[in-house]
């Protein structure tokens, strides 16, 4: 019995390691990717946010239990160019809370272990602007890569995607 169980365990995190490792260009461009209705300064409501398709429920964030209230993002997605491999790389995306309740990003989860996020921690208050910022590590890939990662807040729609792309040269 535990030698099955240690086989599961070490298969789970095997795939886990190989799943940020190359990817294919098929599946970079089946991600989600954000249109202009994100534009800067335009005042985005919970209805108009970028709702990717459904994570895995072992990946699910706790939802929030405050009241709900709107954001206008600075841009959700962002193009880094061409980058080396190697290089680490950061973007800060600008949230402002829209709505009457005060902005509490709960969590912001990277679809991959090579993006790392920081974000504004305390409640945003209506008016006020906070951010995320994605750090990227670029040594484990090669070409066109598309990344994202969900915000989780107190808003109607979430998680809000926020994606950066990068071209990555040996």
């Amino acid at each position: 019995m535990k030698k099955t169980l240690s086989i599961i365990a070490l298969s789970i995190i095997g795939f886990g390691l190989v799943s940020c490792k190359k990817e294919n260009k098929e599946t970079q461009n089946a991600e989600t990717v954000a249109t202009d209705s994100t534009a800067a300064g335009t005042p985005m409501t919970a209805d108009s946010a970028v709702n990717p398709v459904a994570a895995p429920a072992e990946a699910a964030a706790p939802v929030s239990n405050e009241p709900s209230t709107s954001i206008a993002l600075s841009e959700s997605n962002f193009d880094f160019g061409k980058i080396k491999k190697g290089d680490k790389v950061e973007h800060i995306y600008e949230i402002t809370n829209t709505g009457k309740n005060p902005l509490i990003i709960s969590e912001v989860k990277p679809g991959c272990g090579c993006t790392a996020p920081d974000f504004t921690k305390e409640p945003i208050m209506p008016g006020k602007k906070g951010k995320v910022t994605l750090h990227f590590d670029s040594s484990s890939f090669e070409g066109n890569v598309q990344k994202y990662a969900d915000v989780f807040a107190n808003v109607e729609k979430a998680p809000i995607k926020l994606t950066f792309t990068a071209n990555i040269q040996p």
